[in-house]
């Protein structure tokens, strides 16, 4: 653990996510300049590529404007030693004993609350996983025979499918409500209308560092080497067009109209001090999904639901570490078949879900189908997420003083057109 008297120069409050033992990367524009590479630290965002017009960053012989970027794809595959010395350095140059970079805070530093954010990586593929233990037994007990709420396969391998990467929008985007078909359990013909049942899933959600050829496996000692860093992920689920259209091929449409992300990606290193075991796997999985080590993390996270002009309500409280599934298997199954990956492609966790209800992960789950509806501060119940209602997904490791946050990803919902 890094010693926690560690202290910047920028005046970084003592709840803020971005700590100097986070530093997470993000893209951002301002009046004054188009998207670029910037750093999260406190409410601040440090200009990289002001840094480095300063010459603070020659040591690394980067190509002039390297960080005047519109994704971060070419940064991150520089690779991990490039980006980890990187990381390096601008923790020193943060750190309250530099003297130099301080003189030229008004160059490299603006308020977070004066810059836009933008997606922060060029997603080329998206795979969304069921990985956790808890959400799939919920679901089954729901639409199965409780008794084996669990597929036959589900316990052997990380369940996932191909999700739309072009439907992935960042913090903040409005999200329209979905059109689709959906049938009531005692109509003989479905209808076409806007979704009724709409959702949020808690997720958390990485993106690959590293390129593998077609054939190339990855195997779960080596995955951390192809796991650049993480962002908080809310994958909007249409939950009456799910019910209809999934079978025999799982979630199309209720699941491609949107998905949203935290704008801020928080890289693997920052996530070190908090590994923890996690659930214990039985029966035993096969040898290529055997890791060893802490492979889950202490994530804490929220959601919080806001109705238009009124008080958000804390709707639910859970952890990453419930994960039964850990990051290491999900992308040593998904390269098993010789898949291949670039730059830039996420993998999302799946709705994580605890085993106590107030730690449910999703509104399907929270109302168990809607019949335990959730009172909000001004009287209104919420079955689902109702039009114009903010959903606000939020996240945060903490351990002897240190705090390494996600920020937030937020969306509101807009009537359907």
């Amino acid at each position: 653990m890094n010693d926690v008297a560690f202290k910047s120069w920028v005046d970084v409050p003592a709840q803020s996510d971005f700590s100097i033992y986070n530093l997470p990367y993000g893209i951002f524009s301002s009046p004054q300049h188009s998207k670029r590479i910037g750093v999260a630290i406190g409410n601040e965002v440090l200009d990289l590529a002001k840094v480095q017009e300063l010459g603070f960053l020659d040591e690394f012989k980067l190509a002039k404007g390297f960080f005047e970027a519109e994704f971060l794809n070419d940064f991150i595959a520089l690779g991990k030693s490039l980006t980890s010395a990187i990381r390096q350095k601008l923790t020193q140059l943060l750190s309250k004993e530099e003297t130099e970079l301080v003189k030229h805070s008004k160059k490299v530093l603006l308020p977070q609350s004066e810059v836009k954010m933008h997606l922060p990586v060029k997603i080329g593929d998206y795979t969304d996983f069921y990985s956790s233990i808890e959400h799939a037994t919920n679901v089954g007990t729901m639409f199965r025979d409780p008794e084996n709420a669990l597929l036959p396969n589900w316990r052997h391998l990380p369940v996932g499918y191909h999700g739309r990467a072009s439907s992935i929008v960042i913090s903040g985007t409005e999200i329209r409500r979905p059109w689709g078909q959906s049938k009531a359990d005692d109509a003989e013909m479905p209808t076409f209308q806007p979704c009724r049942l709409l959702d949020f899933e808690l997720e958390m959600a990485f993106v690959v560092g590293k390129s593998t050829q077609l054939g190339e496996r990855i195997t779960t000692s080596q995955a951390e080497e192809y796991i650049f860093g993480m962002v908080l992920f809310n994958d909007w689920s249409a939950r009456d067009i799910q019910k209809w259209e999934y079978v025999p091929l799982g979630p199309f449409l209720a699941k491609s109209f949107a998905s949203s992300i935290s704008p801020w990606l928080v890289p693997l290193e920052a996530l070190e001090p908090f590994r923890v075991s996690g659930p214990a796997q039985e029966p035993e999985v096969l040898d290529y999904l055997k890791s060893e080590g802490l492979k889950n993390y202490d994530i804490q996270l929220e959601v919080g639901l806001k109705p238009e002009g009124g008080e958000e309500k804390i709707i639910s409280k859970s952890n990453f570490k419930y994960m039964y599934w850990n990051m290491c298997q999900q992308l040593a199954h998904h390269s098993v078949n010789g898949c291949n990956f670039n730059v830039g492609d996420m993998c999302a966790s799946g709705t994580i879900s605890g085993k106590e209800p107030s730690s449910y992960g999703s509104m399907l789950e929270l109302t168990w189908r809607g019949t335990k509806p959730i009172t909000m501060p001004d009287g209104t119940e919420r079955r689902f997420i109702q039009d114009r209602d903010t959903l606000t997904l939020r996240g945060f490791a903490e351990k002897e003083g240190i705090r390494v946050g996600f920020g937030e990803v937020s969306g509101k919902i807009l009537p359907a057109e």
